[in-house]
C-alpha cells in the first residue's frame, strides 16, 4: 500500500498521480478544516483502498475516473460484506475527495455524483435509565483518591455530555466551577461552552482539592484528569473505568462513555429540553445528527403510555 500520510510540499497541477493527489486533501483537510489525527487516519485508509483498487484497474490519474469505474468499486465494497456504516463512510471520503479535486480544477466532472448504496438503518443510541446512571455514580469508593476521581470523572461525563477525547483533553483553565460551566474542544477543533451541574462541580471540586491527586507531570499540562502516575489521561482508560463501574453498580447492558453522552442527551429531551438547546450542549454542528436522540424520547413515552394508560392496550 503507498504511503498516503500527509506531507509538507506538493503541486496543484492536473498531472499529478493519484496518490499525491489524496496527500494533497488529507493535508487541506489538516490545514483547513482541523480535523484530528483520527479524522485523517480514518479518510487516509479509505482512500488508500481507493487508490489501490484503481492502481489493479490501471488507473493512475484522477481524470481516468469516472462513474462506471466507481461503481464497480461499490460492487467490490459491497461483496466483501463489510457493514452498512463502513461501506457508507468509504463512499463518503471517496465524494468528499473528488469535490476537492473538482474544487481545486484538477478535474470537470465529480464522478461520485450519484453514487449510492442500500439505504442503512439508522441504530438508536444505547441509553441508561435514571436509576441506572445514579447507581453508577454511586460505584466509584470515595475513600480512595482514585475512586473521588473516578467519580469526578462519571458525574461531569453525565452532567457536560462530554465526548471521551473531549474530557480527557479537559484543562482546569476551561472550567468555571462558580458558575457552573466549562470551555471543550469538539470535534473540528471548536470550542463550546458545557454545562457542569452541582452534583459534578462538588466532586470536581473534591477531587482537584484532594491532598492525594497526584501532582501532574510537564507531559499533562493543565489537565484536570490524571492518571495515578500524574499523566493525562486516554480515553481508553475512560473506557475501562465506565466498564469496571458499570459491572459494580450491576448493570447488565453494555456501556462506555458515550453512553452517558447518549443519556444525557435523551434525559434533557425526556424532560422537556429544547432540541436546539441540546444541539449546542452536544456541539453538534447539524440538528438532524441531534434529531436521532427525539426518537429515543418517542419511544421512551409511548412505553410509559402502554404501561400507565388504563386503556392503552387493547
Amino acid at each position: 500500500m503507498k504511503n498516503l500520510v500527509p506531507s509538507q510540499g506538493g503541486t496543484h497541477t492536473s498531472a499529478v498521480p493519484l496518490p499525491e493527489q489524496i496527500d494533497r486533501f488529507l493535508r487541506h483537510l489538516s490545514a483547513t478544516r482541523g480535523a484530528s489525527e483520527h479524522t485523517l487516519k480514518a479518510y487516509g485508509g479509505d482512500l488508500a483502498e481507493l487508490s489501490e483498487f484503481l492502481e489493479a484497474q490501471n488507473i493512475e490519474e484522477p481524470q481516468e475516473v469516472n462513474p462506471r469505474v466507481l461503481r464497480r468499486y461499490l460492487v467490490e465494497l459491497e461483496d466483501r460484506q463489510l457493514a452498512a456504516s463502513s461501506v457508507q463512510r468509504k463512499l463518503s471520503s471517496v465524494r468528499s475527495f473528488f469535490r476537492f479535486l473538482q474544487r481545486e480544477g484538477v478535474i470537470d466532472q465529480h464522478p461520485a455524483t450519484g453514487l449510492r448504496r442500500r439505504r442503512t438503518p439508522r441504530l438508536l443510541p444505547g441509553c441508561l435509565e435514571l436509576s441506572e446512571v445514579e447507581s453508577l455514580l454511586m460505584a466509584p469508593d470515595l475513600a480512595t483518591p482514585e475512586g473521588r476521581r473516578d467519580r469526578a470523572i462519571l458525574e461531569f461525563l453525565y452532567s457536560a455530555g462530554t465526548r471521551a477525547a473531549e474530557t480527557v483533553g479537559l484543562d482546569r483553565s476551561k472550567i468555571d466551577l462558580e458558575r457552573g460551566i466549562c470551555r471543550v474542544r469538539g470535534k473540528g477543533n471548536k470550542e463550546r461552552l458545557a454545562g457542569v451541574g452541582r452534583y459534578a462541580v462538588r466532586a470536581l471540586r473534591e477531587y482537584l482539592q484532594d491532598p492525594l491527586r497526584p501532582k501532574p507531570k510537564a507531559s499533562a499540562g493543565d489537565a484536570v484528569f490524571l492518571n495515578l502516575r500524574g499523566g493525562r489521561l486516554t480515553t481508553r482508560s475512560l473506557g475501562r473505568f465506565v466498564d469496571k463501574y458499570t459491572a459494580r453498580a450491576g448493570i447488565t447492558r453494555h456501556a462506555t462513555p458515550h453512553t452517558l453522552r447518549h443519556s444525557f442527551a435523551t434525559h434533557l429531551l425526556d424532560r422537556g429540553a429544547d432540541l436546539r438547546a441540546v444541539q449546542e450542549l452536544l456541539g453538534h454542528a447539524n440538528l438532524v445528527t441531534t434529531q436521532i436522540y427525539t426518537h429515543v424520547s418517542v419511544e421512551r413515552l409511548r412505553e410509559v403510555y402502554e404501561r400507565a394508560h388504563p386503556r392503552a392496550d387493547g
